[in-house]
C-alpha cells in the first residue's frame, strides 16, 4: 500500500479515535472519520500484542491489507479508516476476513453503492 494511503502517525490514529465514528463486530473494530481536504481513502491497521506473536500479527495485517485492497474501489473516498483486529482474527481465513470487513463497511454505509 502506498505511503499516501496509510495512517502511520499516532496523532492521526488518536484523531480517528477521538473525532471519528466507530462500529464493531466480533472480529474487527473500525473507526472512520470524514476528511474533506483529501480525495482518497487512508487506512491504519492495529493488531495488539495480546492476539499473538509477530508472525501471527503480521499475517493478520497482511490479510486485512489484501481484503481492503479488494474492497477499496467500492468505498467512498475522503475517509480515514482505522481497523483494529480482535482475538478471533488469528484463526480466520482470507475469505472470512474480507466478509467481516465488508460487513462493517456496509453497516456504516461506507460503500459507494449498496451491495
Amino acid at each position: 500500500m502506498k505511503k499516501q494511503f496509510r495512517i502511520k502517525k499516532n496523532e492521526e490514529f488518536q484523531a480517528a479515535f477521538k473525532h471519528g465514528n466507530s462500529f464493531a463486530n466480533k472480529q474487527l473494530v473500525i473507526y472512520y472519520r470524514k476528511k474533506e481536504d483529501q480525495d482518497h481513502i487512508r487506512i491504519g491497521l492495529s493488531v495488539g500484542k495480546k492476539i499473538g506473536n509477530a508472525v501471527v500479527r503480521n499475517r493478520i495485517k497482511r490479510l486485512l491489507r489484501v481484503s481492503f485492497q479488494e474492497l477499496e474501489k467500492d468505498i467512498k473516498p475522503c475517509y480515514d479508516i482505522v481497523i483494529i483486529a480482535r482475538n478471533p482474527t488469528k484463526t480466520m481465513s482470507y475469505e472470512m476476513m474480507k466478509k467481516s470487513l465488508s460487513h462493517l463497511l456496509y453497516k456504516e454505509k461506507l460503500f459507494k453503492h449498496s451491495k
